[in-house]
């Protein structure tokens, strides 16, 4: 079968997770005469139309097979720039040792293992350094097993640790944790860069240095040092970016040339270990005294006392030596005393303790484990010691000639060991990172990841008990080897020579600085093509081939920052805090992916259990807090932030996260609690459905609802907006959708959080009906319907709205919800207005469950009334005590905690005015004319339907409401020619059509109810208008309808009586229970 494009609505369907991110799948439209000619004579006759979103099952199927892995970031190799013919040649793919193993292995093996590894063991004892190695190497080890499991569930672009977290945790999370792997991947730059320039200065040419430090102690000596690590740090950082910049290619073909010097540099380690089991070490040094002479002599220290003495300062390790018949002075002699005489004032320490020599590295057979094995930690400007060796020392004396012995350059403790260790297992995303470029990456990854950690593992275990077992205690925490001539310590160790590690330790952090240098700029690059942090997208561009050029320059600038702190040893815990966050939310992810059991997790990697990730996860938190508590805190606070930023831009990626999962896990949880009971009286709060109108295009006509909504929830609780649209689903589903989107938009403005939702019915009654009835789910549905009261009622035309507002109120009773209805609601203040002064009265005529009272303190938690103080009226009748009804309430609102003025109102009897009995009068004969108009349209209607079954063949329709429908149903001429023109007459004039109706409505006698109840709103409602016409908003009890529908004209009369001459009013409907309590 011939191929064709697929669509890119099924790439929207089939990859929905993978949105605007590279994908096999190919928008390609049709005309419709070309479809036809393209599925001609291919037995799809039946499916040509749906033909684009179904396609056919062998073009989908050729796609996924042609589909390449493309990077996230930018093109790595310049040679494919514009150049099509470039693009259609597949690049040699790379299997499990040279994509995935060597690559970690060169990420793994680091600065640490050559310039701290053997100071951490003297330390921290071979003991205490082996738990940390292990505690670290477990953590990377289940790290890489979630790792593996979230790889190999489905194709994983280039991106590694970023791509995998912000499509299993969703854009917050990934923007969050990627800025934290970019920050801690650039820092790492920063220790690579500052391990080279250590290595270059102490050991390679110390004359090099700008800043001297001979003679300098203390302060100024280490002052020094950094001055000198700041000059040429920048200097090597800037030529690692210009490399970085003119090409990547360059950097990745001199990857192999790093790798083989870390790997040869270990391998002289081991050679070197094996060698000292019969024959200990030698190494170089070179005298400038007077003799002149240069040799290769053992590996010894000189002590003095018990104190290690700096080797660069003396030749021979002796006070005095016999030269012919006579005791000449060494150089040791002189720096201890003020001349070159045997009786010279000397120092006193000097005066007291002889000079011995230990060896260094008395070999792996000596059995100096036994001393190594525990900790023996430093402060800060402390002398080494050799533990065991005795030595006179005067308590009360001062030290002098500080400088004249190795000291400590910090001070030491356990988690300190931990923060400057970690970094050296970081580097197992390497492999994930170059998914695109593998052969088989769901098989690669784990496979040569697990190993390259198993390897490495092996690699920093087996170095502490070798380096513990061979290397006196006084040699390891020498940092600096300053008692060994100042060689590298490891290097000391080596075969065939000291050179062999100091080169390749050299060449590896090179190799590393550039590497990070390398990446990181593409990290940021796939962040900012993401989109999901808006100030980063200017990251996003780079050169014409796609090179983060901008990307690369904040990545250089930020680096500078941790080479200006000059120290590999402050550095390293701060990277260490980026790095574990990110392989804690590595974890999490595999965790809450397998525990959510979503169906799309079928992960290749079947070695996985959430457990293990949970395990990992939280070794990594404990690592944090134990490396530093304050950068983790830090690094938490960075993470939150940049998780709150995009949570409040509103990021607008759906990658079908975890979190999603999660939230709908938790939502269903909760609604299933909720279905256990109602929720207690302490508990209440109104759950409102906002029942809005819309006008023929499909907008809000009040939108001061929603403002009104704003301030009695305040973001509390759930509010839901409906809307109602008339017609069929399947022909006015597109109004719906644009109701629903104005209705959003407009929940965005007045800052309402909740959901909108928008019904098709045949008619406005029964839409209303069922968005009382169904709106919400399980437990959480609302118990408040908020409605606008209807303008104009009085005119015919909008007679409907009052019939449906009335049915609201009947439907609201029977479900037993409470009912709010806002009169003249384009009065209501917006969010934006405040009150500065004002009062808001709450007439309290019958106790319906406690709205009433509860409404005014949630509005007085909205700026907008917060200034407004609240004034309760209650009505007194004649037989009741209204002192002791006063006294009553104000004990009841003390009970409630509620702060407000109370006032008794007195409302005597009185006579039934003229005017009350003439308003009731034609109260009555308007619902009168209103009837007789109502009954002569059915007449019509019905006629119309009976000439309509005559002459026109039935079609059966869909059910619909027992409303009445419109004239404009039948429209004149279209289904039976008729004329209107004496019917029409009849119709709207009632008295033609019943001529007998007039007399009747003049001999008409009010209804003795209904004037009663007229008498009682009128007077109400002057009582009303007297205490609280300067108002800011008046809350009044809502009569009930009446229970025979033939007088729902009335009701509505007596609530525009009740609430006359009054701005702003809000009539309050109880649900039938308590919503307030006294008790807490």
């Amino acid at each position: 079968m011939q191929q064709f494009g697929i669509t890119g609505l099924y790439t929207a369907l089939v990859f929905y997770a993978t949105s605007k991110e590279s994908s096999p799948f190919i928008n390609s439209s049709t005309s419709d005469v070309e479809k036809c000619q393209q599925y001609d004579g291919k037995n799809m006759a039946l499916f040509e139309e749906e033909m684009d979103t179904s396609p056919m099952v062998s073009s989908l199927l050729s796609s996924l097979a042609n589909y390449s892995n493309l990077t996230q970031g930018s093109k790595e190799h310049e040679e494919a720039e514009n150049n099509e013919e470039a693009r259609k040649k597949t690049a040699p793919r790379m299997g499990t040792l040279m994509g995935v193993y060597l690559p970690c292995m060169q990420n793994i093996l680091g600065v640490i293992l050559f310039l701290r590894m053997t100071w951490l063991v003297g330390a921290g004892g071979v003991l205490g350094t082996f738990i940390i190695v292990f505690m670290c190497c477990s953590t990377t080890m289940l790290t890489a097993i979630s790792m593996s499991a979230i790889a190999t569930n489905g194709v994983v672009p280039a991106g590694g640790s970023y791509y995998m977290i912000s499509r299993s945790l969703g854009p917050e999370f990934g923007g969050a944790v990627g800025i934290c792997f970019y920050l801690g991947t650039t820092f790492a730059g920063a220790m690579y860069i500052l391990g080279c320039i250590e290595i270059l200065l102490i050991y390679i040419v110390p004359a090099a240095a700008i800043f001297k430090m001979e003679g300098l102690e203390g302060a100024e000596a280490e002052a020094a040092l950094l001055n000198n690590m700041r000059v040429y740090g920048t200097i090597v950082l800037s030529f690692m970016a210009l490399v970085v910049f003119v090409g990547v290619k360059y950097v990745n073909k001199l990857a192999l040339v790093f790798l083989a010097c870390v790997i040869l540099s270990i391998l002289a380690v081991y050679a070197g270990v094996i060698k000292t089991s019969f024959d200990p070490p030698f190494f170089p040094i070179h005298f400038r005294s007077d003799y002149n002479y240069a040799a290769l002599i053992l590996c010894r220290v000189c002590l003095l006392g018990n104190r290690t003495l700096v080797s660069k300062g003396f030749d021979i390790c002796a006070k005095t030596i016999e030269q012919g018949n006579a005791t000449v002075t060494t150089k040791l002699w002189r720096a201890f005393c003020d001349s070159e005489f045997l009786n010279a004032t000397c120092d006193e320490y000097f005066t007291n303790n002889n000079v011995t020599q230990i060896q260094g590295i008395p070999g792996i057979t000596s059995g100096i484990l036994a001393e190594n094995l525990f900790s023996t930690f430093m402060e800060k400007n402390s002398i080494l010691e050799k533990r065991g060796v005795p030595a006179v020392l005067d308590p009360e004396a001062t030290v002098t000639n500080t400088n004249r012995y190795v000291m400590a350059d910090i001070t030491s403790f356990f988690t300190l060991l931990v923060g400057i260790y970690f970094p050296s297992v970081t580097g197992i995303m390497a492999g994930s990172n170059r998914s695109g470029d593998l052969q088989d990456a769901q098989k690669s990854i784990p496979v040569g990841t697990i190993l390259a950690i198993t390897t490495t593992s092996f690699i920093y275990m087996s170095s502490v008990i070798l380096f513990g077992a061979c290397v006196d205690g006084v040699v390891l925490r020498d940092k600096f080897g300053e008692g060994v001539n100042g060689n590298l310590v490891i290097g000391t160790l080596a075969w065939p020579s000291p050179w062999v590690i100091v080169f390749g330790s050299f060449f590896s952090t090179c190799g590393a600085g550039l590497q990070s240098l390398t990446g990181a700029p593409r990290l940021l690059q796939a962040i900012a093509r993401d989109s999901i942090i808006p100030f980063l997208r200017v990251f996003g561009h780079g050169k014409a081939n796609g090179e983060p050029t901008w990307a690369l320059l904040l990545t250089a600038c930020i680096c500078e920052t941790g080479i200006l702190i000059a120290s590999l040893d402050a550095v390293a815990p701060i990277l260490s805090m980026f790095f574990l966050m990110c392989y804690m939310f590595v974890n999490l992810a595999c965790a809450l992916q397998t525990l959510l059991r979503t169906p799309n997790w079928r992960p290749r990697f079947k070695f996985y259990h959430w457990a293990l990730s949970l395990l990992g996860m939280s070794l990594c938190l404990t690592l944090m807090f134990l490396c530093s508590w304050y950068y983790a805190i830090v690094a938490m606070v960075i993470a939150s932030c940049i998780y709150k930023y995009i949570e409040f831009c509103g990021a607008e990626k759906e990658w079908g996260d975890g979190i999603r999962g999660i939230s709908l896990s938790a939502a269903r949880y909760a609604l299933m609690r909720l279905e256990e009971g109602p929720p207690h009286t302490k508990n209440w709060r109104p759950q409102i459905l906002v029942l809005m109108s819309l006008d023929g295009e499909q907008s809000v006509e009040q939108p001061r609802l929603l403002s009104l909504t704003s301030q009695l929830k305040a973001g509390k609780g759930l509010t839901i907006v409906g809307a109602c649209v008339e017609g069929t689903y399947l022909n006015n589903q597109p109004q719906a959708q644009k109701a629903d989107q104005v209705c959003m938009k407009l929940m965005e403005v007045e800052k309402v959080k909740g959901f909108s939702q928008v019904v098709i019915s045949s008619n406005l009654r029964d839409a209303t009906s069922h968005l009382i009835q169904a709106g919400g789910l399980g437990g959480l549905r609302h118990n408040t319907v908020l409605v606008s009261f209807p303008k104009n009622w009085k005119q015919a035309e909008e007679h409907h709205r009052c019939r449906n507002f009335i049915e609201v109120v009947r439907e609201t009773t029977a479900a037993h919800l409470a009912l709010l209805v806002t009169k003249n609601i384009s009065a209501y203040p917006s969010n934006g207005e405040r009150f500065t002064e004002g009062h808001i009265d709450v007439w309290w005529i019958v106790h319906d469950g406690g709205l009433l009272m509860l409404l005014p303190f949630l509005l007085r938690q909205h700026k907008v009334w917060r200034k407004c103080k609240i004034r309760i009226f209650t009505v007194a009748q004649m037989d009741d005590n209204s002192i002791q009804m006063k006294k009553d309430l104000m004990t009841f609102l003390y009970h409630l905690r509620f702060d407000a003025e109370v006032e008794v109102v007195e409302m005597h009897d009185s006579d039934i005015s003229a005017y009350t009995y003439e308003k009731t009068l034609v109260m009555e004969q308007r619902s009168q004319i209103l009837k007789e108009m109502h009954l002569t349209k059915n007449e019509r209607e019905r006629e119309v339907q009976l000439i309509q079954g005559k002459n026109a063949t039935p079609t059966p329709t869909s059910p619909t409401s027992p409303t009445a429908p419109t004239p404009a149903a039948v429209t004149p001429g279209e289904e039976v020619q008729m004329t209107w023109t004496d019917e029409t007459e009849k119709t709207n004039n009632p008295a033609v059509a019943n001529p007998e109706s007039v007399k009747d409505m003049f001999n008409m006698k009010p209804n003795q109810s209904n004037v009663r109840r007229m008498h009682h709103a009128q007077e109400l409602n002057g009582v009303i208008v007297k205490k609280s016409k300067e108002a800011k908003l008046v809350l009044l009890n809502m009569p009930g309808p009446p229970k025979n529908r033939n007088g729902e004209e009335n009701y509505m009369e007596f609530l525009e009586v009740l609430t006359e001459g009054l701005n702003r009013v809000l009539l309050v409907r109880g649900g039938g229970r308590e919503v307030i309590t006294i008790y807490s």
